[in-house]
C-alpha cells in the first residue's frame, strides 16, 4: 500500500500548487488550461483505444455500460458525492458552477482508468515492485497541478477514490492476478481510453457527455475478454 499511498501524496501536493494558481487564473487563462488538458486527455484517450485487438466487445462494453450507468444514475450520484464533499470541506471555489464536483469526477477517472494502475497495483501487491506506480504518480503529480488549476480543490478529493480503488487493487493482488490476461489488459485500457475521450470532449466543451455512466463498462470488458473462449465456441457451434 506504500505505493498507493504516495501516489495519494503527490495528487495532493499537486493539486496545493495548482490551487494556489487557481486563485490568480482568470476565466481567460483559465479557458486555455481547459484546451490543452482537453486534448492532452483526447491524445491518451486515443492511444489508449488503440491498443484494443477486440473492437466489437468494447463497442457493446460502452454501450452496455452506458445504458446501465443512465438507467442507475451513477454520474448524478458521484457528482452529489462531489457536491457533498464541496459543501464539507471544499467551500466557495472560483470558476464555474459545479466545478468542485467535475473537478472531483474528472480527475478521479483521469487517475484511475489506465492499465498503468492495475498493472502497477498488482505488482506492488504481489511482487513488491513500485516502479510504474513511482512513474505514476509522478504524471499524476503534474497532471493535478494543472487540472486544480483549471478546476480547483475538488481535484484533491480524488485520492478517496485513487485510495479505495488503486489500495483495493493491490491488496488483492495476489487473487486477481491469475485472471488479468493481456487481453484484459488490452481491452481495459481500449475501453478506458474511451472515457478518457469522453473527458477530453468534456474540457474542450465541444459535447456534455455523462462520462461517469459509462463506467460499468470497464466492468464489463472486463467479463467479455475473460469469457472469449466461451463466447467464440459459443458462436462457432
Amino acid at each position: 500500500m506504500i505505493a498507493t499511498f504516495i501516489n495519494c501524496a503527490t495528487v495532493l501536493i499537486g493539486s496545493i500548487i495548482g490551487l494556489l494558481f487557481n486563485r490568480r487564473v482568470t476565466d481567460r487563462f483559465r479557458d486555455v488550461i481547459y484546451t490543452g488538458i482537453g486534448m492532452f486527455t483526447m491524445v491518451i484517450g486515443i492511444m489508449m483505444a488503440l491498443e484494443t485487438t477486440r473492437i466489437l466487445f468494447v463497442a457493446l462494453s460502452v454501450v452496455i455500460g452506458g445504458l446501465l450507468g443512465t438507467w442507475w444514475s451513477i454520474e448524478r450520484r458521484i457528482l452529489g458525492l462531489g457536491h457533498l464533499l464541496e459543501r464539507k470541506f471544499g467551500g466557495s471555489q472560483k470558476g464555474e458552477s459545479g466545478s468542485f464536483a467535475f473537478g472531483y469526477l474528472s480527475a478521479s477517472i483521469l487517475f484511475c482508468v489506465g492499465a498503468m494502475t492495475i498493472v502497477g497495483s498488482f505488482k506492488a501487491g504481489a511482487e513488491g515492485s513500485y516502479d510504474i506506480i513511482y512513474t505514476k504518480s509522478v504524471m499524476d503529480g503534474f497532471m493535478a497541478i494543472l487540472l486544480t488549476a483549471a478546476m480547483g480543490i475538488g481535484v484533491a478529493f480524488s485520492i478517496i477514490t485513487i485510495l479505495i480503488y488503486q489500495g483495493g487493487l493491490t491488496l488483492l493482488a495476489g487473487l486477481l492476478s491469475p485472471y488479468i490476461s493481456p487481453l484484459v489488459l488490452s481491452e481495459l485500457s481500449g475501453t478506458g481510453g474511451i472515457l478518457l475521450m469522453m473527458i477530453g470532449l468534456n474540457l474542450l466543451k465541444l459535447k456534455e457527455l455523462k462520462t461517469g455512466d459509462f463506467l460499468p463498462a470497464l466492468a464489463i470488458i472486463i467479463v467479455f475478454a475473460m469469457l472469449e473462449p466461451k463466447i467464440l465456441s459459443w458462436i462457432s457451434g
